[in-house]
């Protein structure tokens, strides 16, 4: 069977993969293909799919930039319908001999624009719409065979469509969940303009994933890295269904895990059929991180060590391959597109050395996003401990720390970050929100505990609501809540003499702080 299916021209945006997330969740199947793309190489694969229409994704580029990529322009005469989106939207008005020129006033976040044509792409909208825009350049103006569809006071063409050509383009981010009506677009440019049939399911990419890790290792052994966290485990729940008993499960203590990990582990992965191995790491770690505050740094030093003493168990077990459970913020965060920002390095992406022993690193869920992965968790039976547990960064509570990684202050987050899950995960809050826990801030500040002055640390605390870890709203907890954990964390840990909570959305801020 022959799903159709929409391709992505990835120009390096930030939330390329979001959008073919959007698209997959309304069961039309996506792939993400480079901008470069041939009309010769869309027509093969229109062999596997029925190619029904084209995505232009955002990017960092200015279609004003010598050398800005482009698409090749044949691809217009493809008859598929094209939705253009920030970048995208940019660079089919350029090519088409429209206005293109820096904003007077960039924006970045909500915006409000005004719909004037709500038809085609924009049927079903409002008068006024909320959107999500990050935008430098702006469409001023387009040729005569176009009509602007949107508009606001900074953005007169924020939305347009081609007289007689199944063209479009949208200055906002539709995948984006602060565009309130985001997905009635996507609705719209999928089963009223490509005529899509909703045929894919992610029951289907299951069966894929098993097969991609059998052809990749074949007769050979592999290591997968665990660390307890939902994406490790469905990675080796897949890996076990498609190698069996020639994979072992290597889970490192560090030193930065969470309170109770080891246990969590252990109980956790009883079940399962796996070989489990947990290695003592914690000097060594230690050892690499005296002296360093960078948090680039850290992060290459942690995922170093950590590829390290995999490849010293895989040598002793002969295992050539390492599987990881890397997912797609990962990877997207880390600049692994050519064209993408690097906004920060993953410890099992950038991170990594650039030579191993391994004959190949093996990531399944590389383009899957953590709520997707979570389906497949479920899909596959896995526990419910396991699939709703919230993210935990890999180099642990070494990235919750900033400036110098030591014990003590290790001990003193450790600790923080319990009192937080146990107040919270005593409400409501704990089935609505992402993720929670508590920051080290590399600040001392000046308190009063006993009537005596106390010069102690600042903890931060970080929750924040999400649905693919991309964008997040820092979540509204009640001040009662706060107050709670405020308290019990300076009166608990006599270190820390005063408590704040961050208010910062993604973007502008990152999840983690470091």
């Amino acid at each position: 069977m022959k799903y159709d299916a929409i391709l992505i021209l990835d120009f390096g945006g930030q939330y390329c993969h979001l959008i073919g997330r959007r698209i997959r969740e309304l069961g039309v199947y996506s792939e993400i293909v480079p901008y470069s793309i041939s009309p010769e190489e869309i027509k093969q694969l229109n062999e596997e799919f029925n190619i029904k229409g084209l995505v232009l994704s955002g990017g960092p580029s200015s279609v004003l930039e010598n050398g800005a990529p482009k698409i090749n322009p044949k691809i217009l005469d493809l008859n598929l319908p094209i939705l253009g989106i920030c970048y995208g939207h940019q660079l089919l008005a350029y090519m088409a001999g429209g206005e293109v020129a820096p904003a007077g006033r960039k924006e970045y976040g909500v915006a409000y624009v005004n719909i004037n044509k709500p038809v085609d792409i924009l049927k079903g909208l409002g008068s006024v719409e909320k959107v999500w825009m990050s935008h430098g350049d702006t469409v001023f103006s387009l040729p005569q065979d176009y009509e602007v569809l949107a508009y606001n006071e900074n953005c007169p063409v924020a939305a347009f469509r081609h007289g007689q050509k199944p063209i479009y383009g949208l200055q906002w981010h539709p995948e984006v969940v602060h565009t309130e009506h985001g997905m009635q677009v996507f609705v719209n440019f999928l089963f009223e303009i490509c005529k899509c049939e909703a045929n894919w399911r992610m029951e289907n990419l299951v069966d894929k994933l098993i097969e991609e890790i059998k052809t990749e290792i074949g007769c050979g052994k592999a290591i997968i890295a665990l660390s307890g966290g939902v994406d490790s485990s469905v990675a080796a729940a897949i890996a076990a269904r498609a190698i069996g008993d020639r994979l072992t499960a290597v889970y490192v203590d560090h030193g930065f895990m969470r309170e109770g990990e080891d246990v969590f582990i252990r109980e956790a992965f009883q079940n399962f059929n796996l070989n489990l191995l947990i290695v003592k790491a914690k000097d060594r770690f230690y050892n690499r991180l005296k002296g360093v505050t960078d948090p680039e740094e850290k992060r290459k030093i942690i995922g170093e060590e950590f590829i390290r003493v995999f490849e010293e168990i895989a040598e002793g077990i002969g295992a050539e391959y390492l599987i990881q459970g890397t997912i797609y913020p990962d990877r997207i965060e880390s600049g692994f597109n050519k064209l993408s920002d690097k906004i920060k390095s993953h410890h099992n992406v950038a991170g990594l050395p650039t030579r191993t022993k391994f004959k190949k690193i093996i990531e399944p869920l590389r383009d899957l996003y953590k709520d997707e992965v979570r389906k497949v968790a479920t899909l596959i039976g896995l526990p419910e401990e396991l699939v709703k547990r919230q993210p935990f960064p890999g180099p642990g509570l070494a990235a919750r720390v900033l400036g110098e990684v030591t014990e003590e202050k290790v001990e003193i987050v450790r600790r923080a970050d319990a009192i937080i899950r146990e107040e919270i995960e005593k409400t409501e809050f704990k089935n609505h929100l992402w993720q929670y826990f508590a920051v080290l801030t590399n600040a001392k500040s000046t308190g009063v505990k006993g009537d005596a002055r106390a010069y102690g640390y600042v903890i931060a605390i970080r929750a924040v609501e999400s649905c693919e870890a991309m964008t997040a709203s820092f979540a509204r907890l009640p001040y009662e809540l706060l107050e709670k954990i405020s308290t019990r964390i300076t009166n608990e840990i006599p270190q820390v003499v005063r408590v704040v909570y961050d208010i910062t959305h993604k973007p502008p801020a990152t999840i983690e702080w470091e």
